[in-house]
């Protein structure tokens, strides 16, 4: 049959979603890191482990992976999903506050590290050529093992995140440099030095072009996706705009993760990234776990074992050079000690970029490739034992501060004040948001129409869009952080939908509810609303109260009929609701719902 499928092309597909679906959640239950989790399956199911079975046992081809080229395109795809969901946590303003230490900082750490260990290996009798470019190799961190521990608001999470935004843009120089240190060019550099020189000019005049494409045309790109109201448009839309700026910085010579990390930028200073972030966010895990998978298979368990002296003094080398160089860096410039110590110990492993630099060296012959093949091992080693660093890097500091009375790193500036979250911005949301901005209160707004958002940015609301009745981005909005929740929608399903998922989620939390009617509030107040204040009560009852008075009934008797039929409502929404008391219209303790 024409077409017909192949399923031997899709057992490196069931290996990489069975270890997403079945072996990491186990690996959680223990509470081991997804991260070595991963890189175990990789060393399990690789040509080094079961893979090398596969001869004897056929059957073993269905759940090991044969083919590590056929799905490092993966995994160079969740390294470029990473580094795009990371730009969108910035903007051009925080990298801009961020010069001192990504450009101070980040290059001191990067070229002190290299030296010191550099020095070493010389003194081990490395030639100085091999000795340079294994030093810059080894001093690189891992942004894509580092950050999704860490992230990027906490003080741990923006001195780490500083100095990886350093090391990753200077991944392209440092390549370019042991080209230049090559035996080959090594009497005549002039022309690798003016190609590298040709390569950032190049690069730069890219970027610039972006920067300016980006600003005129993204926020039309997006507006028409979330005009569709259709999630996979917006997807599509994401990954467009990665792919293209990845692809346009890999033509101008620079690496495709300098250009993720621009889209990201680009997209953050939209209306939009609250909702790219939450829809890219699956296959951006998804994707790094096949990257993790990849370092995993490049371990052979029989030549560690073979080797294990000299590869442990080898990783303890360097994670030590690298935590004494980084802790004594950020103490100097202002860090406190428990925060240098624990992102010394951070970054002390090795990157995935140390194997693109390593494999770099040896075709340079700057390095033997029995070289480059032991320090492959110590740096899949570090990769794979950064999880446990960083626990300890953590425990060992919190002790520390404990110890000198210092307080423990603050939480995110972003959430230091509560804030209360409006759901919807029409007349009614529009309305409540200009009473709090009168009475000084903090808000945030989340809107799903992009014609309203554009309106309110322009009017200076905070306002953020994002479709609420997804899950992630209920998430992302840190309800627990929050001073209340008001639902201002005109949509009566999902407002009693979201009201009993954040009651489950946050017993305490205020929610304050609109109302079509009060058979929609005595939904509200089942689903556990505070309050809930139906939209046709008072205007009708005010209605009817203006009427009867110009047709000339006298205001006692009026007054009396209105406050009896509210009490009439305020009785009939206790018994649809089952409620404890009859609530109050106005305002009702959660305490008093059963």
């Amino acid at each position: 049959m024409a077409g017909a499928i192949d399923p031997h092309s899709f057992s490196d597909s069931l290996v990489i979603l069975g270890a997403a679906g079945l072996v990491i959640p186990g690996f959680a239950r223990f509470r081991i890191s997804p991260v070595i989790g991963f890189i175990l399956v990789g060393l399990a199911v690789g040509p080094a482990g079961l893979g090398a079975l596969v001869g004897q046992y056929p059957w073993l081809y269905h759940v090991t992976i044969s083919n590590r080229a056929a799905i490092e395109p993966f995994a160079e795809l969740g390294v470029i999903l990473l580094l795009f969901s990371i730009g969108l946590e910035l903007s051009f303003k925080r990298l801009w506050t961020m010069r001192a230490q990504v450009f101070g900082v980040g290059a001191a750490e990067l070229l002190c590290s290299g030296a010191l260990i550099a020095l070493g290996l010389y003194a081990l009798g490395q030639p100085t050529a091999g000795a340079v470019g294994l030093g810059l190799a080894l001093a690189l961190s891992s942004t894509a093992v580092v950050l999704p521990m860490v992230g990027t608001q906490s003080a741990v999470g923006k001195a780490a995140f500083s100095m990886l935004l350093f090391e990753d843009l200077a991944l392209v120089p440092i390549i370019f440099m042991l080209g230049a240190l090559a035996p080959s060019v090594a009497a005549s550099p002039d022309g690798a030095w003016g190609e590298m020189m040709s390569t950032l000019m190049r690069g730069g005049i890219t970027i610039a072009i972006m920067l300016v494409l980006g600003r005129l045309f993204l926020p039309h790109i997006f507006s028409q996706a979330a005009r569709t109201k259709s999630p996979e448009v917006f997807l599509a839309a994401s990954l467009l705009v990665v792919i293209v700026s990845s692809l346009a910085t890999s033509i101008a010579g620079l690496s495709p993760i300098v250009g993720a990390l621009l889209a990201g930028l680009m997209i953050a200073e939209t209306d939009y990234h609250g909702e790219v972030e939450v829809i890219t966010a699956p296959f951006k895990g998804l994707a790094l776990g096949v990257f993790l998978i990849t370092v995993g298979m490049s371990l052979d368990i029989r030549v560690i074992l073979a080797n294990w002296p000299s590869l442990v003094l080898a990783v303890a080398g360097v994670v030590l050079a690298k935590t004494l160089v980084t802790a004594a860096l950020l103490y100097f410039s202002g860090a406190r000690k428990g925060v240098a110590l624990e992102v010394g110990v951070l970054m002390s492993s090795p990157s995935e970029t140390t194997l693109i630099v390593l494999s770099t060296a040896a075709a340079a012959q700057l390095i033997l490739p029995s070289t480059a093949a032991f320090w492959q091992i110590v740096t899949a080693i570090g990769l794979t034992i950064t999880p446990l660093l960083a626990r300890i890097g953590h425990d060992v500091a919190r002790r520390l501060e404990m110890a000198l009375g210092e307080e423990l790193p603050e939480a995110s500036e972003e959430h230091a004040e509560a804030a209360a979250v409006v759901i919807g911005f029409g007349r009614v949301g529009r309305m409540v948001c200009d009473l709090l901005k009168t009475h000084k209160q903090r808000f945030i707004v989340v809107e799903s129409d992009p014609d309203v958002v554009a309106e309110a940015r322009r009017a200076g609301y905070p306002i953020l869009f994002g479709d609420v009745a997804r899950v992630e981005m209920l998430d992302k909005l840190r309800l627990g952080h929050a001073r209340a929740l008001i639902l201002t929608m005109d949509d009566p399903v999902l407002s009693v939908r979201l009201t009993r998922r954040v009651r489950g989620w946050v017993p305490d939390l205020p929610i304050i509810a609109r109302a079509r009617d009060t058979s929609h509030a005595a939904q509200l107040y089942k689903a556990g609303a505070s309050d809930a204040v139906p939209e046709t009560l008072e205007s009708s009852l005010q209605l009817a109260e203006t009427a009867l008075v110009d047709l000339g009934v006298a205001m006692g008797p009026v007054i009396a009929s209105i406050h009896q039929m509210r009490e009439d409502l305020r009785v009939d929404i206790k018994d649809a609701a089952q409620m404890a008391t009859v609530p109050k219209l106005r305002r009702l303790r959660p305490d008093e719902v059963s």
